[in-house]
């Protein structure tokens, strides 16, 4: 059974940091994507940032360019998203993400994680 577990979220003030950790488990995470996505109240889902699970590239929103930093422990199967700069605006529920590299449409997805910004 495939889980992805997020944790660290919380209440932050303007400008401070919080790292997210996605750990996954129930299968070899080798061929798949990883991806951070965040639904804020009232407004849809959308895409944070990514990154395959065997490689170095990573994506980001323009909205969290130069500020926020996804990573991966192999050893702890386990994704990261470092937050840095937060804003008001990055108040929303994070949800961790995989789908194969060749498929668009993601396969599995965590519980989500609040994170709330105050300004």
């Amino acid at each position: 059974q495939v889980q992805l577990i997020e944790s660290g979220g919380g209440l932050v003030q303007a400008g401070g940091s919080l790292r997210l950790s996605c750990a996954a488990s129930g299968r070899t995470f080798s061929r798949y994507f990883m991806g951070w996505f965040r639904q804020a109240p009232g407004k849809e889902r959308e895409f944070v940032a990514g990154m395959p699970w065997s490689g170095s590239s990573t994506y980001y929103a323009d909205s969290v360019k130069g500020r926020f930093t996804i990573s991966r422990d192999n050893a702890k199967n386990t994704v990261y998203l470092q937050m840095n700069s937060l804003k008001p605006e990055d108040t929303a529920v994070y949800y961790c993400a995989a789908r194969l590299n060749s498929q668009r449409q993601y396969d599995y997805w965590g519980q989500g994680t609040q994170v709330t910004v105050s300004s």
